[in-house]
């Protein structure tokens, strides 16, 4: 059985859930940065920031966190409710990304490029389970496709490819990378987060028990 993603109240068990949806974000901007230094492709949305980072004077957390806040502002017309986890989507990979990538070097030789790479799509997919698993409001990107699949009719996959497609063409005319990490990013990543989530998600709490009705003994 799939676990339940819908988001919870910020109340509920917070201890556990704010720090896995920050230990989430986080490591996932540091699988972002491998995946650059890995230099064998990115994911859509990283070849759309790499592309932009080639444009603007400006680091590529910082590209991260602005094209998120335009996505967000995408969400307006779709009626989509922003969650805490969503600003801090925007807010955490953007400081994660810039300072892993100014920890982690330039790699050299295939080896090297290939352990990012794969190291990087791994760590991707963990990252991705840990900050949705939290239960915490999507992320700005995952909140414009379900949005739009909601407005539209149209299946999450329909609606999910268009979007990578458009974004994967645009980063590319840019001068994004592409290359065969693009490819295993797009065919392990669901799988992975897949293969984590039971492990990470919280669990629904249940429903408090509904006291029998006692009998009036006057």
């Amino acid at each position: 059985m799939a676990p339940d993603l819908r988001p919870l109240p910020v109340t509920h068990a917070p201890l556990r859930r704010l720090p896995q949806l920050v230990v989430g974000l986080a490591l996932y901007g540091t699988s972002m940065a491998m995946q650059v230094r890995g230099a064998l492709g990115l994911n859509p949305w990283d070849v759309l920031h790499q592309g932009l980072e080639h444009l603007l004077p400006l680091s590529f957390g910082v590209i991260t966190a602005i094209t998120g806040v335009a996505v967000l502002l995408l969400w307006i017309p779709l009626r989509q409710r922003p969650g805490i986890g969503t600003v801090a989507n925007v807010v955490v990979i953007a400081f994660s990304v810039d300072a892993a990538l100014a920890l982690i070097p330039e790699a050299h030789g295939w080896p090297a490029r290939v352990a990012l790479m794969a190291g990087g799509i791994v760590l991707n997919g963990l990252a991705t389970a840990l900050y949705v698993g939290a239960r915490l409001g999507p992320g700005p990107r995952d909140g414009l496709m379900t949005g739009l699949a909601a407005r539209t009719g149209w299946s999450i996959r329909v609606v999910r490819t268009g979007i990578e497609v458009v974004v994967l063409g645009t980063g590319w005319l840019l001068g994004g990378t592409v290359g065969i990490g693009t490819v295993l990013y797009a065919l392990a990543i669901g799988p992975l987060t897949q293969l984590f989530l039971p492990w990470t998600t919280v669990r629904t709490p249940a429903a408090a028990p509904v006291p029998p009705t006692s009998r009036s003994t006057r």
